[in-house]
């Protein structure tokens, strides 16, 4: 699990380091806010197309190189576009970072499930490693962007490679003993409420996307903070989810899973509307940190309840849960950007606070398994 939660980190970390560099974007390279959502729509289109076919391979081949090739991929990808001046080779070179992270998910979780048994919170230090990786991007990458501009993306292509290399080498260990692995393969597969399952986290990962994508523009042009506390305010909602997706794991150990999910999904809704109606830019700092905290509270259940729904097939129900349905979110971001280019950030955050009426509904249809 400690390996696996490094590595999902890291993986993770350039998918944090997307929205932390849009507003440099905007400001250097000069993109609309609807040009700028499109380059979250790239990385998130990169991650989701493939990833239901990588789950389904997953479940059938071992395939160890997959996961660190991934990660090399997801980093190289991230860095380069900020070297690069053309929109349309940023937007290709964050697709390809999607498609890396797409290809370190499904074998990851896999493994993952596998080491945590039937650990809800065992499964969280794994989720809780991206969650990291997310949070740390914002804190690490914006004093870099600040001094350096944009092209500093290219700073963070080393710890891809050498954590690829890492998770290589480890796979390399651990695949002549895979045969003595166990997996938890039996049970019943229930598609109809996996199908509900996905719909509830494809609706809050668009939640997630948009506030990641427009928290620091929000900062800085609604409520006339710098570029740093604009950053800052992305590594608090961002921090907030670290600890939203250990502390849900242990609540759905307690209440259940579904519950968990019920609970995260009603809390939502007031977090994100406390924080629409602050006007201070300090004073709605610690109000991004709830609303990232309760945001992740279902995270790491999510994922779990995804492959006890889909017990036979481990890797596509990880493929679909974190991979595919979190990244799909992130195709609302062109409709949020025309909201943001006609009304500001702000309007893109009232659109964002209805959005998680529709996920209450959706999981009262979600039964234990």
């Amino acid at each position: 699990m400690r390996i696996w939660a490094s590595a999902h980190a890291v993986d993770d970390f350039y998918q944090g380091l997307v929205p932390t560099a849009v507003p440099y974007f905007v400001l250097e390279r000069h993109f609309g806010y609807l040009a700028a959502s499109g380059l979250a729509t790239a990385a998130a289109l990169g991650s989701a197309i493939p990833q239901l076919a990588i789950g389904v391979l997953a479940d059938r081949r071992r395939l160890p190189w997959m996961a660190p090739l991934g990660i090399g991929l997801a980093g190289t990808g991230a860095g380069l576009a900020g070297l690069l001046p053309q929109y349309p080779l940023v937007f290709a070179l964050l697709l390809l970072s999607g498609f890396g992270v797409a290809m370190f998910h499904p074998p990851a979780s896999r493994d993952a499930r596998s080491d945590a048994g039937g650990s809800a919170t065992a499964m969280s230090y794994f989720a809780a490693g991206g969650s990291v990786g997310f949070f740390v991007a914002p804190a690490i990458a914006t004093p870099a962007l600040d001094h350096l501009g944009i092209g500093a993306t290219a700073l963070f292509i080393p710890p891809a490679v050498l954590m690829g290399v890492i998770l290589f080498r480890h796979q390399h260990r651990v695949h002549a003993t895979a045969s003595t692995r166990t997996t938890v393969t039996n049970g019943v597969n229930r598609p109809g409420r996996f199908v509900a399952l996905t719909c509830v986290e494809i609706i809050r990962s668009s939640v997630s996307f948009g506030v990641n994508t427009f928290v620091s523009l929000y900062w800085i042009t609604h409520l006339g903070a710098s570029t740093e506390l604009g950053g800052t305010a992305l590594a608090l909602e961002l921090g907030g989810g670290v600890l939203g997706t250990v502390i849900g794991a242990r609540i759905g150990d307690r209440i259940g899973l579904v519950r968990t999910v019920q609970l995260g999904n009603t809390l939502l809704l007031p977090a994100l509307a406390a924080l629409l109606f602050c006007d201070n830019k300090y004073a709605a700092l610690p109000l991004v940190l709830l609303v990232g905290l309760v945001a992740n509270l279902p995270f790491a259940v999510l994922v779990k309840l995804g492959q006890d729904y889909l017990p036979t097939r481990p890797g596509t129900a990880a493929g679909v849960t974190l991979g595919l349905a979190v990244s799909a979110g992130g195709l609302l971001m062109p409709v949020l950007g025309i909201v943001a280019d006609h009304t500001g950030p702000y309007g893109a955050f009232v659109v964002l606070t209805l959005i998680p009426l529709i996920a209450i509904a959706i999981s009262t249809t979600l039964r234990e398994p």
